[in-house]
């Protein structure tokens, strides 16, 4: 029987409930408060090397010490889009069955665990069409759309200041609370939205500090995704040390992944995209130029790191910390794309939008190959850390694959709450997910038999060591992960039959995941 299930009816024989539907929230905050905190932090459109601890340059020492206190996926997979990986995430459902935009046929984290006692609170980014105050949190401050300026989100420029540099004319949407705003201008000329992100949190923690009650904070901040804004003197500590160039900077950072345990050096470096250039071929302006792009790139991952820290300082000085697991992932891969609406003005400014583009990215994403929206590595495979003093081995790594859709299913193990049959009237899909608690506890985790995935042109599907990966209307391509991770030797003409049998494995799931079988 599956243990969520299991969990789930031992809970309601407690009850005297039998296999009724949990809709009893008053019974479920009967359940004792010495339940563990949760604190989940995204990054959005973060490579995979782009930390210290997984090979990166960037100086992100609150982040490598939480994996010095953990452990450290190597193998732990997203849905390779910003969107489909919230609703993903938050409901332990592929995207598809779930719904991707208003995640109607499943529960999310905060539902479940809000039943169960849990305060719960949202700062930061939520890409989903219903306000995350309607799906179970109890606050919430940040973007509720995909990406907006991070000086000023609206549209109108504040006293003695340019014009925000945006993405497109129509204003990006906000939500204070359950209120939404529709191009919201700070009256702070210093705000800035990673910043803005981690005072909300550490307020609600202070706010909140005397509840018997555990706290569910999910973090997902907006950097380092474009447009490309920080802090001048952020950018000052990087200014001038991309001028190696992306070539040089892949083979440095797949270097410090096979020294510090994270790729088996067996596993060959992927050559450079095809779609940049050598960095040798740039002119001394155009190197200078990148440059930059990369310091503020940078930059944006060294503030919010820094605001990690200060969110992990408030639960140690709330005394909460040996009582919390920590999660840290990114919802895609490094990003490609480059909608400069600004060419004149250089990133940083309010007034600019500028974003790191393929170069960059493909750096980010060492030393895998591809991008965010494609189902290669580059694309679907993040950096994932997990720290829970007391239960996590501090600094170990594990090859075991994992997926977001294990999130849900491991709060749900870990907090010993439930996974209802329906909730306010909505028939839920089952799990997809499996928990990631063995894992955790150092065990060898009986893994998924296969995992999918599907974003617009991009498709895959993995089984033990194959994984088979297609983009537009290219052939499938098969690759044995466990002899080449970077995806490097595709191995689909030896193997004709094992390409059908995955094909049809993607095609049979495709078919129930939207409810057409």
């Amino acid at each position: 029987m599956n243990k969520v299930n299991q969990t789930r009816r031992d809970f309601l024989k407690t009850l005297g409930l039998g296999a009724a539907s949990v809709a009893l929230p008053g019974c479920l905050k009967a359940i004792s408060s010495k339940k563990p905190n949760i604190v989940l932090i995204m990054a959005d459109d973060l490579g995979y090397s782009d930390i210290g601890c997984f090979g990166g340059e960037i100086k992100t020492p609150n982040l490598d010490g939480l994996a010095a206190g953990g452990v450290r996926f190597t193998q732990f997979y997203n849905s390779a889009k910003c969107g489909p990986t919230r609703a993903s995430l938050l409901t332990g459902q592929y995207e598809h069955a779930v719904g991707v935009k208003n995640m109607e046929h499943g529960a999310t984290f905060a539902e479940i665990l809000g039943a169960a006692g849990y305060r719960t609170i949202i700062s930061g980014k939520w890409h989903q069409k219903p306000l995350p105050t309607t799906r179970g949190f109890d606050r919430y401050y940040g973007l509720a759309d995909g990406c907006c300026n991070y000086w000023n989100p609206g549209t109108k420029a504040r006293p003695g200041e340019g014009e925000p540099g945006r993405k497109r004319p129509a204003p990006r949407r906000w939500a204070i609370e359950d209120k939404e705003i529709m191009g919201y201008v700070p009256d702070d000329k210093n705000f800035y939205t990673t910043d803005a992100f981690t005072d909300y949190a550490i307020e609600r923690l202070e706010e909140y500090k005397n509840e018997n009650k555990p706290f569910l904070l999910y973090l997902p901040y907006t950097a380092p995704h474009y447009p490309l804004h920080a802090w001048p003197d952020d950018i000052a500590k990087y200014r001038g040390k991309y001028k190696i160039g992306w070539d040089k900077l892949r083979r440095q950072r797949y270097k410090r992944q096979i020294k510090m345990g994270m790729l088996d050096a067996k596993y060959k470096l992927s050559p450079r995209d095809e779609r940049v250039p050598s960095w040798e071929s740039l002119s001394d302006s155009e190197k200078d130029q990148a440059d930059l792009k990369m310091a503020v790139y940078a930059a944006m991952v060294d503030r919010m790191d820094q605001g990690i820290g200060k969110v992990l300082a408030k639960i140690k000085a709330l005394g909460e910390w040996e009582n919390t697991l920590v999660l840290f992932l990114s919802d895609n891969g490094g990003c490609p794309e480059t909608p400069d609406t600004t060419p004149g003005i250089p990133p940083g400014p309010v007034e600019g939008y500028r974003a790191l583009g393929p170069a960059w990215a493909n750096a980010s994403n060492t030393p895998y190959r591809k991008y965010k929206s494609t189902d290669y590595e580059g694309g679907a495979c993040t950096p994932f850390i997990a720290s829970w003093p007391g239960v996590i081995k501090p600094g170990t790594i594990t090859d075991q694959v994992g997926h977001i859709i294990d999130v849900l299913p491991t709060f749900i193990e870990m907090t010993g709450s439930v996974y209802p049959e329906q909730i306010n009237g909505r028939k839920l899909k089952p799990l997809a997910g499996k928990s990631l608690l063995p894992i955790f506890r150092g065990k060898q985790r009986q893994g998924h038999e296969v995992l999918y995935w599907q974003f617009s042109r991009a498709k895959a599907v993995r089984t033990g060591k194959w994984k088979l990966v297609r983009y537009g209307q290219a052939d499938w391509e098969l690759y044995d992960l466990e002899k080449d991770r970077t995806e490097l030797n595709n191995l689909a003409v030896q193997y004709p039959q094992k390409v059908k049998e995955m094909t049809g494995m993607w095609e049979d799931w495709w078919v129930k995941c939207k409810g057409k079988g």
